[in-house]
């Protein structure tokens, strides 16, 4: 096996529906994913992700709708017969077994010859490092080194999709970090369409090609990364995406053109051709603080308020500003030495009207 050998193939998804019993948990998936793309299911707990990734593998209840893997329907076969790899949380390892055997045990069952299955063992175990440690068992090494196992008994079947539902979550921050860019170096190296479930989104962030953002079952919006993150199809993405400031109100026709208006803050005049109710979604990065009453520029919103407590984070300082009833964080890079606003004080926030997300509500 090498980074030619295995074809990868695309994943299609329609109208995909699962339910266990009388509870919904997948709600019309449709997604498109392209061959040798490094692509996320991302959502917190309970949101679909990992039922979306088990359907795909055919575990689980059995759905209504289409999955398609490399054009093939595969809705219809077992896990066995669509040739995709999956990679557990819990790793599932022999404990019995050595590292190679760990490796061999999938094409052993597929009796393939023994010859084939030393050439393609050596392979995989080359590809995750462990050729120094073939001998060794699994309780011999550490929770990285378990994980790459996994990983290369996974490779070593030659999938069409390799599968990943959070095989990071045991491991410790640090190495974490290490082992996912592992993952996406090697599935670079491969080109191998690649699916992973997780509910960290800076994993999602760094690992993937593009993504899709799940809740209650319903697939919320797919794009890249920063897309996804820049330009939010709703309060829900926006939220849960990072860290989003988030005023509700309405916009409207006045003297002197489209003002937002909240029962929480001052109007707010806006460049926009929108009317009716809305939210405005900020980032806390895009906001620039200054005392009460200082000058606006004519391409920007400021926004008044009272600085109700402060956070020193090294390299930024974090403002909350009460504005009205909501509070607003502001991201503001700390310099040595630069005044910094008291509790108390009263500013102005300010934000160029292309860093306003509105969203309807």
């Amino acid at each position: 096996m090498t980074s030619t050998d295995t074809t990868a193939a695309g994943v299609d998804i329609e109208n995909l529906n699962v339910s266990f019993g009388d509870t919904h948990v997948l709600k019309g998936a449709n997604l498109s994913i392209e061959p040798g793309e490094f692509f996320a299911f991302l959502g917190p707990s309970g949101s679909g992700k990992s039922t979306l990734l088990r359907a795909i593998a055919g575990f689980g209840p059995t759905p209504t709708g289409r999955i398609l893997i490399g054009g093939e329907e595969v809705a219809h076969l077992p896990p066995w017969k669509r040739n995709v790899g999956m990679v557990f949380q819990s790793y599932a390892l022999w404990p019995h077994m050595t590292v190679r055997r760990n490796v061999a045990f999938g094409l052993e069952e597929r009796k393939l010859p023994k010859r084939e299955i030393a050439r393609r063992v050596d392979i995989s175990l080359e590809m995750v490092g462990l050729v120094d440690l073939a001998e060794r068992r699994p309780a011999q090494l550490s929770g990285g080194q378990q994980q790459r196992i996994a990983l290369a008994r996974t490779l070593v079947v030659e999938p069409r999709v390799l599968l990943l539902d959070e095989p990071l979550s045991n491991l410790d921050a640090n190495l974490r970090i290490q082992m996912r860019r592992e993952l996406r170096e090697l599935q670079q190296k491969l080109q191998l369409t690649t699916i992973f479930v997780t509910h960290d989104q800076e994993e999602a962030n760094t690992t993937s090609d593009r993504m899709a953002v799940l809740n209650d079952g319903i697939i919320q919006q797919v794009g890249t990364p920063m897309e996804l993150y820049d330009n939010p199809a709703n309060l829900f993405v926006a939220t849960f995406l990072g860290t989003a400031n988030v005023l509700t109100g309405v916009v409207e026709d006045t003297d002197n053109g489209a003002q937002f208006g909240s029962s929480n803050c001052a109007p707010i005049p806006l460049d926009t051709e929108e009317r009716g109710p809305r939210s405005l979604v900020f980032r806390p990065q895009n906001i620039a603080i200054a005392p009460a009453n200082a000058p606006v520029a004519s391409d920007r919103v400021r926004i008044d308020g009272t600085v109700s407590h402060t956070e020193f984070l090294g390299s930024i300082i974090r403002y909350g500003v009460s504005v009205g009833a909501d509070t607003a964080l502001v991201d503001d890079q700390h310099r040595r030495g630069a005044p910094v606003f008291a509790i108390g004080d009263e500013v102005s926030l300010f934000l160029q009207q292309d860093q306003i997300t509105m969203l309807k509500d």
